[in-house]
């Protein structure tokens, strides 16, 4: 009898089926993904590069891109501490009420944005006790930059904490457990043995917070009131250049906040790419 073992197929379909099915989700792909984004970065340019250099230059698009790099700047770094912190309660310890944290993490999945940007204006508009305590202290939360970051904070909170539990959980407390046994104290045991171990989930994390906070939408709209050149992130504006029928405008800022997504796109397939492995227990795809 002969010991050669022969290599099974990953899949039996014939090559004919497997030829379709690969052209119709690169058709799929194609359709959905590539032609829109061709089509902003077309609809920029049609009246030629000064133009759009010009409509991103107007004072409205400038503020824009200031209060979405902002938002971004402040609600990112926050996320990632408070990130850190549940992913770290989560996988090193076990308490009652474990599976409720757990459950409240995923909540900003499961909420539609608007739903959560119209909380926000109840709890801390002008007709709620708490948010006319504060306008009268001259605190205004909705309508303005805290509102906004509060929305952005809550839409985006999972991202963080979803990829660092997984592999927190898989790591265990041995090499912790190691340090502070050999006389590290807690904050070294974390910087020098917990951070370095989490350092790419946590920096995948980090780049898919990004590219929600500066692309979100929905909540923000709610809460910032539209206020234009205060108020407005870029993808409010963008919405409302194009209602004024200002196409050059609106597609050349569309453009700007697409750049901004692709460079978090290719940051985030070099990371997968240069560290595959270590990224493996943290993908959600």
């Amino acid at each position: 009898m002969s010991d050669v073992v022969h290599p099974v197929p990953v899949t039996t379909e014939p090559r004919g089926v497997r030829f379709l099915v690969i052209l119709l989700v690169l058709s799929l792909v194609a359709v959905l993904l590539l032609a829109p984004l061709a089509a902003v970065f077309s609809e920029a340019l049609a009246d030629g590069l000064p133009a759009a250099l010009q409509a991103l230059a107007q004072p409205d698009a400038r503020s824009a891109i200031g209060l979405t790099l902002l938002v971004a700047v402040i609600t990112v770094p926050l996320n990632a501490a408070v990130g850190i912190a549940a992913a770290w309660a989560i996988a090193r310890f076990d308490f009652r009420g474990k599976a409720f944290l757990v459950t409240l993490i995923d909540l900003p999945f499961s909420v539609s944005p608007v739903v959560a940007g119209l909380a926000l204006v109840l709890l801390f508009g002008s007709n709620s006790t708490l948010g006319g305590w504060l306008i009268t202290h001259d605190m205004r939360i909705v309508f303005a930059l805290p509102g906004i970051i509060l929305a952005t904070l809550f839409v985006t909170f999972p991202f963080v904490a979803r990829e660092l539990i997984p592999v927190m959980i898989e790591q265990g407390r041995a090499e912790e457990e190691a340090a502070l046994t050999l006389g590290a104290s807690g904050w070294r045991a974390f910087r020098t043995v917990t951070l370095p171990n989490i350092r790419w989930a946590l920096l995948y994390g980090v780049l898919l917070c990004n590219a929600r906070a500066m692309g979100e939408f929905g909540a923000v709209a709610v809460v910032s009131g539209k206020i234009r050149g205060e108020t407005t992130t870029m993808p409010i504006m963008v919405e409302m250049l194009y209602n004024e029928y200002l196409a050059t405008a609106a597609f050349s800022l569309a453009a700007a906040l697409a750049l901004l997504a692709l460079v978090t796109l290719a940051l985030k397939s070099l990371l997968e790419w240069r560290h595959a492995d270590l990224l493996a227990a943290t993908r959600r795809h």
